[in-house]
């Protein structure tokens, strides 16, 4: 269920930059090599798909990232509520 989430979490994130040269900004701000910037920028690949790729699964997206903005897990709250004291 996280893995899932995860991506959906990346798939609206990435849809969100919908202009190619927005994109490219971005990728830039977070620190990808500029040799590989126009092509993850330019994929015709679609969101579900560029979602599972690993731009955005070990640059782009991670989960620390997603723990730092506020997000989370399943696993992580099911953790906490069931933990055994």
């Amino acid at each position: 269920m996280d893995e899932w989430y995860r991506r959906r979490l990346q798939m609206v994130n990435w849809k969100q930059w919908k202009l190619t040269r927005t994109r490219l900004r971005n990728l830039i701000k977070v620190g990808i090599n500029k040799s590989k910037v126009c092509e993850y920028a330019n994929t015709r690949k679609g969101h579900w798909h560029t979602a599972n790729s690993p731009i955005l699964l070990t640059i782009f997206i991670t989960t620390d990232r997603l723990q730092h903005a506020g997000y989370i897990f399943f696993s992580d709250y099911y953790r906490k509520v069931y933990s055994v004291n």
